[in-house]
């Protein structure tokens, strides 16, 4: 049974740094699947923004964060994780890890996706 438990998050002043870590169980890093990460702010819709496929150890990443979030991976741990620095009020959102199978599309879209973290809370205050 896949499960993704979400850790991490919480709340900084702008220009902080916070880190959320995704734990997969039911599949090992030695399988090849992709890691998508998305946001929802309050009254928004839940928007992808980065992938990471374990496989091969790649990422991507929006446009408008490159620069201040990174994805990376801890094999030991079975973990991806998302770190953001330079925080702005604006990335204030819950956020959430996904899984597929079947590798990384290249639009980050939540019908891609088969399993879920439960989400973590990021706030950022000005």
């Amino acid at each position: 049974q896949v499960q993704l438990v979400q850790s991490g998050g919480g709340s900084v002043e702008a220009g902080g740094s916070l880190s959320v870590s995704c734990a997969v169980s039911g599949y090992t890093f030695s399988s090849y699947f992709c890691i998508g990460w998305f946001r929802q702010a309050p009254g928004k819709e839940r928007e992808g923004f980065a992938t990471f496929y374990t496989g091969r150890n790649e990422s991507s990443m929006a446009d408008s964060l490159k620069g201040r979030f990174a994805i990376s991976q801890d094999k030991a741990k079975n973990t991806v994780n998302l770190q953001m620095d330079k925080l702005i009020p604006g990335d204030s959102a819950m956020y959430y890890c996904a899984l597929e199978r079947l590798g990384c599309p290249r639009v980050v879209r939540v019908r891609d996706f088969d399993y879920w973290g439960q989400g973590t809370q990021v706030t950022v205050s000005s």
